[in-house]
């Protein structure tokens, strides 16, 4: 697939996206200049990329989907509000999307995937786009990754029913979680911060995700 784009995937597509995130509210110049630049047609199936710069969510497979642009805008700015980590941990690679936009404003990204497939995928889409400061591993999200700990930030591409408070453990004082919580009938989109005694959380908008699941599909 043409990298650059053309027609429904071309640059001034991708200039009328942003347009719409700054008109939604995304005001972080940083967020949507990768925004403008990420090809996100990369990350979806070849029948699908004429609906690539769309503000929708689009399947993946596996009952998975690729967040809609204003919810990886959102919760990027999200993370990014307490100034730039040199440490972030992804929960849910998926199709890599995500992780391509945040790998490029943060230091170091470790992204973990429950499912094998989707995350050999993700790693050629980014070795593809030459980013090279992201390390995958296929494992359980609610367990996160204990020995690159601790995180400046977090965050989570599918919901738990309430905060994991083993990611928060991973996460350093000071360090912010972003998170849907919530169930199939209602999700907040949430802000949790580490303290010395434990965590605040402050929801921010409803939200709409996958739940997050426990274990590994191979």
């Amino acid at each position: 697939m043409n990298r650059d784009g053309i027609g429904m995937t071309s640059q001034r597509t991708r200039a009328r996206l942003v347009e719409r995130l700054f008109e939604q509210g995304i005001t972080d110049i940083r967020v949507l200049e990768v925004m403008r630049t990420t090809p996100r047609h990369l990350f979806v199936d070849e029948a699908l990329a004429h609906r690539a710069y769309e503000d929708a969510a689009l399947p993946i497979g596996f009952n998975q989907t690729l967040s809609q642009p204003y919810t990886v805008a959102r919760m990027t700015e999200l993370l990014l509000a307490g100034g730039r980590p040199a440490n972030v941990l992804e929960i849910g690679t998926g199709s890599g999307y995500q992780t391509a936009v945040l790998a490029q404003l943060v230091g170091e990204l470790c992204s973990v995937e429950r499912i094998r497939a989707l995350q050999e995928r993700a790693r050629l889409r980014l070795r593809e786009l030459k980013i090279y400061n992201v390390a995958l591993r296929h494992g359980d999200g609610f367990a996160g990754w204990p020995s690159r700990a601790p995180f400046d930030g977090i965050l989570t591409t599918a919901a738990p029913r309430s905060v994991p408070e083993e990611l928060v453990r991973q996460l350093r004082v000071g360090g912010r979680l972003v998170i849907p919580i919530g169930d199939d009938r209602s999700q907040r989109l949430t802000v949790v911060t580490r303290t010395e005694g434990g965590h605040e959380a402050r929801e921010v908008e409803p939200a709409r995700f996958v739940p997050l699941v426990s274990g590994t599909v191979r």
